[in-house]
């Protein structure tokens, strides 16, 4: 849908460039997260930071508190030459793979991290990219397959398919919010065999696009599962900063596995994936993400070093960003007591922003003819099930389209909305589903939703009639 929002209508949300009169005076994109867009705003203390840094001569203004000069001039002499502007090591500066390192150690109480085993990227795609070559099958031997969650995110079977990896889907229980099933899963590892090698399952959590977030136990049944399936699990944990649910606890892979004992601790192989677009600073125009391996021999490491001088470095100011966002100034730091006053405000601001948000958007959805919604507790998108009459799947049909897509073109083009079709996350075959973000302000998310409601009732009035 994004693709068709782009062709169909200016960048800037303006009217279609077609010059057909509409009823609408802006065009309102909810699928996709660009939360600073939609007039979040951005973090003060990386701003500042980021400021000197580019601008060194900052180092000796004292309008900038002590603590964001000492950030800055240690994140420059980081760099080679001093300067954001040089080429850094291909797995990212030396400097940063050290600090998110010692967050990882500092999230998951102690639990150790190899600073070597911390792959930087210019974002979570593009560091899954780099695994899918690791896992994809030479040529004459039978097809590698991953196993994947449905809905996936809507833009992973174009990645496995790009690499010649199989998808092999597994279906996330809807009627219990999303859950992980272990027979399901049984299930897909069968399927898979029967059609190619399954190498690897890719796990969401918390989950993308439906919001749930999985508990301690469902994730040990997940790593059991892949240790007696000899799965390397693929791992996706760029919302882990996005749990807004009420009394959910997000807790990471990593340390669950390590948790579980020497037995899967030193087995099971994992990659973990963390972004900066992501969370709730939604820094997405920086570009920078980064991914953990564990378990994974060295000499796979130094060949997965290797595809990423194809990219010779990541971009420098999201590595820098990526220091910020996961190491905010401890209480021994000098501007410790101005970031809890005023930044940490911001950041508590967007959550409860975000958390009022997925509430209101599961409430209305829910009020909706035709329409039922989960509860998201984690990450930025609501997944709602849209149940669509005989005639517009015959409509569909007929216009080769399906027929989730047809309602999202008809809201677009009707009433200026945009959201995401659910077969974009891999949903078809008589289940619909819309993909929306509900993180956008106040305003726009009414005119949103004044907006869906009048073409739903439109939709059915004509269908009735």
């Amino acid at each position: 849908m994004y693709d068709y929002l782009q062709s169909n209508f200016s960048h800037d949300s303006s009217p279609p460039f077609q010059g057909v009169p509409k009823t609408f005076s802006r065009v309102v994109d909810l699928c996709s997260f660009d939360p600073q867009r939609e007039g979040v705003p951005p973090i003060t203390f990386l701003q500042q930071v980021l400021a000197v840094c580019f601008y060194p001569e900052l180092l000796s203004d004292e309008n900038f508190a002590l603590d964001v000069r000492q950030r800055a001039r240690r994140l420059i002499q980081s760099c080679e030459g001093s300067s954001v502007g040089c080429y850094t090591p291909s797995s990212g500066l030396v400097y940063i793979q050290h600090r998110i390192a010692e967050f990882i150690t500092r999230r998951d109480a102690g639990v150790p991290t190899d600073a070597h085993s911390i792959f930087i990227c210019s974002g979570f795609w593009r560091t899954l990219t780099m695994m899918t070559k690791l896992l994809s099958s030479s040529e004459g031997e039978p097809q590698n397959g991953v196993l994947v969650p449905l809905p996936y995110p809507h833009t992973l079977a174009m990645v496995l398919g790009l690499a010649g990896i199989r998808s092999v889907p597994y279906r996330l229980r809807e009627d219990t919010g999303w859950a992980m099933d272990l027979e399901e899963l049984q299930r897909a590892i069968r399927t898979a065999r029967g059609c190619c090698r399954p190498m690897a399952i890719f796990i969401s959590n918390p989950g993308n696009p439906t919001g749930h977030v999985q508990n301690r136990k469902s994730i040990e049944e997940v790593i059991k599962f892949a240790a007696a399936e000899k799965l390397f699990l693929l791992v996706n944990e760029v919302d882990q900063h996005s749990v807004h649910g009420s009394g959910i606890q997000w807790v990471s892979y990593k340390k669950v596995l390590f948790d579980m004992g020497p037995k899967y601790w030193e087995g099971v192989q994992m990659a973990s994936f963390h972004s900066l677009s992501n969370g709730l600073m939604g820094e997405c125009g920086l570009r920078a993400g980064y991914m953990e391996l564990v378990n994974v021999d060295k000499e796979v490491m130094i060949f997965a070093e290797t595809l990423l001088n194809m990219d010779i470095s990541s971009p420098v100011p999201g590595q820098l960003a990526l220091d910020i966002l996961l190491n905010p100034p401890q209480p021994s730091e000098p501007s410790y007591d101005l970031y809890t006053q005023v930044v940490e405000q911001e950041i508590l601001t967007n959550l409860a922003t975000l958390t009022e948000n997925a509430l209101r958007a599961h409430d209305f959805l829910n009020s909706l003819p035709g329409m039922s919604c989960q509860p998201a507790v984690g990450g930025f998108y609501v997944y709602p099930r849209v149940d669509l009459p005989a005639e517009v799947l015959e409509r569909a049909k007929a216009a080769g389209v399906e027929a989730d897509v047809l309602y999202c073109q008809e809201l677009l083009e009707e009433q200026g909305v945009c959201v995401g079709a659910g077969s974009e996350n891999g949903n078809t075959g008589g289940e619909y589903h819309l993909r929306l973000d509900p993180s956008s302000n106040t305003p726009t998310r009414k005119h949103a939703h004044t907006q869906t409601d009048r073409h739903m009732c439109h939709f059915l009035m004509e269908i009735k009639h």
